[in-house]
């Protein structure tokens, strides 16, 4: 048995993984935005008291921890959405938990189970992407991860689709994921309808699901869809451009939209003015592992 765990932007997720890849138990928590004050105690709480409770109850090996941002082999160099900059989680850890634990950037690890055991796994050269607080991406080609050296590469939430854009917490305006996470598109949804900050994306997603042209909040709803959709067809293409993928696997709380954004977005691409080799179809997918993509895959590090 491994312990694999997906410290999000917005939660942390433990869970038991055995040698299938299955989830055998699971422990999940929201991080709130008072525990993004001592963000880092937090963690280490959390993490320390799960971990240590399943290790006492399976016959756990080894650690790994699925991370949003630029990593080395034990530290968190700099994740924005966490906000936390030299952090060397490893051996914080370490002083509680004896086990070896290893790291790597969220959306590789979630890659990686997509590979192994869902959505990509019956294709050579693919493109993964992450959709959530920010937007994390990865190409897997021949079942290895694109390697960019030192540095881990693949800030695709980071590329910059409006030069005079949005400020984003990496310091740059107008990049991707400003724009084309599903917290932009729920942030959006709330601030033009009003909403407070606690509606749920569950009841977003009803809110697009029934809307009807005579209701009279269509057009408000039906105007920021339509954006999202736009920013992240601008995103994607860039990407397809670049990589030319077989598939697109797209994970996160995406997942969870997949009935009133896949096909439009689908439809977009390939309508669009965004693909440089035009194409009747994209293969793009919804992650098969869903959320549970980055606890599995960082037992694959």
């Amino acid at each position: 048995m491994k312990i694999g765990i997906d410290l999000g932007g917005s939660h942390i997720a433990i869970g038991v993984v055995d040698s299938n890849g299955q989830i055998v138990e699971k422990k999940e928590v929201r991080i709130l935005e008072k525990e993004k004050k001592n963000i880092t105690e937090f963690i280490e709480k959390y993490i320390i008291e799960n971990v240590n409770d399943f290790i006492k109850r399976y016959d756990i090996k080894t650690i790994g921890i699925a991370i949003p941002g630029t990593l080395d082999e034990k530290s968190i160099i700099k994740s924005v959405n966490l906000g936390i900059e030299n952090y060397d989680i490893v051996k914080e850890l370490n002083k509680k938990i004896k086990l070896p634990i290893k790291i790597k950037n969220d959306a590789k690890c979630a890659a990686l189970a997509e590979n192994k055991y869902g959505a990509l796994k019956n294709y050579n050269r693919t493109l993964f992407l992450t959709l959530g607080t920010g937007i994390g991406g990865a190409v897997v080609i021949n079942n290895e991860l694109l390697d960019a050296g030192a540095l881990p590469g693949m800030e695709v939430g980071h590329m910059v689709i409006n030069k005079d854009g949005l400020l984003c917490k990496c310091g740059n305006n107008g990049c991707f994921e400003k724009y084309a996470s599903m917290k932009a598109l729920k942030n959006n949804l709330r601030e033009q309808l009003n909403l407070d900050e606690k509606t749920k994306g569950q009841e977003l997603f009803e809110m697009i699901r029934d809307n009807k042209k005579d209701a009279s909040n269509y057009e408000i709803i039906e105007n920021v869809v339509t954006d999202f959709i736009e920013n992240l067809s601008i995103g994607i293409g860039n990407l397809v451009n670049l990589f030319e993928p077989e598939a697109i696997v797209i994970g996160g709380s995406f997942v969870y939209f997949e009935e009133v954004l896949l096909e439009r977005l689908k439809n977009n691409l390939v309508n669009g003015n965004y693909l440089f080799n035009k194409k009747t179809n994209v293969i793009i997918k919804t992650a098969i592992l869903g959320n549970e993509a980055g606890i599995i895959g960082s037992t694959l590090i």
